[in-house]
């Protein structure tokens, strides 16, 4: 099962991407499953990387549509969740595990996550806390369901906001058990539907954030993009370093319990749909 990487090269800071690794590796192995960290390396698209692979300087920030400029300039590039899809599709690779998908923005400027689209085409179960909490939840998940993803609720019959586990946005379908994942995928690859399945799981009870708490600490975050003119690619990680400086690194606590516990789902779902014929 495939891990992206970009959320250790650019998404985490310094030491705390090393014990991400270091945890989402283990609760996959834990579970009887082989970690496949995406990234692209000396111009290769690799799914799994080891040793001084994990360590490599000038690394770029690489989504999907930067594979092939990425492969042909011979560039270290970490994945992003599209570019990590886009992988897993073309190796054949059926279940992913990220910390939350992008989505649709709020202000300051109108932005839409290329992992969205990405989703609708790539045939891979999907294992995240839902979407980064400074993102439109209700609009992103209206969005999934116009590109056709299916979503189910692991746990929650709620669309999970990241660093909180309710948003009160319900969902079409839940489940406890992985086996049902795993069957339901293999329906919808039965059907020929081209997309992936993203199953949403809210973040450990004793690291998640109240919703008030993360509201006000976006609400903060904005108002210090608008001021700053921070818009684009830059946006999000602007914001989320906002967001973990007004909850005094809380929201980067839950971070890393989330990154952990949706590496143990997937890899659950993984060894469930093994067991399944193809």
């Amino acid at each position: 099962m495939a891990l992206e990487s970009s959320v250790l090269a650019q998404g985490l800071p310094i030491p705390d991407n090393r014990e991400a690794d270091h945890r989402m590796r283990a609760a996959v192995e834990r579970q009887g499953a082989f970690p496949a960290v995406a990234a692209v390396v000396r111009g290769e698209c690799r799914l799994g990387l080891h040793g001084d692979d994990l360590r490599r300087d000038g690394v770029v920030k690489v989504s999907a549509r930067d594979l092939g400029w990425a492969m042909a300039r011979g560039l270290d590039g970490a994945t992003t969740v599209a570019a990590t899809l886009a992988m897993c599709t073309a190796a054949g690779l059926e279940v992913f595990a990220t910390g939350g998908i992008g989505g649709v923005h709020r202000e300051p400027a109108f932005d839409e996550s290329a992992d969205l689209l990405e989703l609708a085409r790539s045939p891979v179960i999907t294992v995240c806390a839902g979407a980064k909490s400074i993102l439109d939840l209700s609009a992103t998940l209206e969005r999934l369901e116009s590109y056709g993803v299916a979503v189910v609720g692991f746990g929650t019959d709620e669309f999970p906001g990241f660093f909180t586990r309710g948003t009160g946005i319900r969902l079409a379908a839940s489940t406890e058990s992985p086996a049902d994942v795993a069957a339901a995928f293999r329906a919808q690859r039965r059907l020929g539907r081209p997309g992936a399945m993203l199953v949403v799981q809210p973040p450990p009870v004793a690291e998640a954030l109240d919703r008030r708490v993360v509201d006000d600490a976006v609400d903060g975050a904005l108002a210090e993009a608008r001021t700053a003119g921070v818009s684009g690619a830059a946006i999000t990680p602007f914001l989320l370093g906002a967001v973990v400086r007004a909850t005094g690194g809380a929201s980067l606590r839950a971070n890393l319990a989330l990154l952990e516990a949706n590496a143990a789902l997937a890899a659950r779902i993984a060894m469930a749909l093994r067991a399944l014929p193809p």
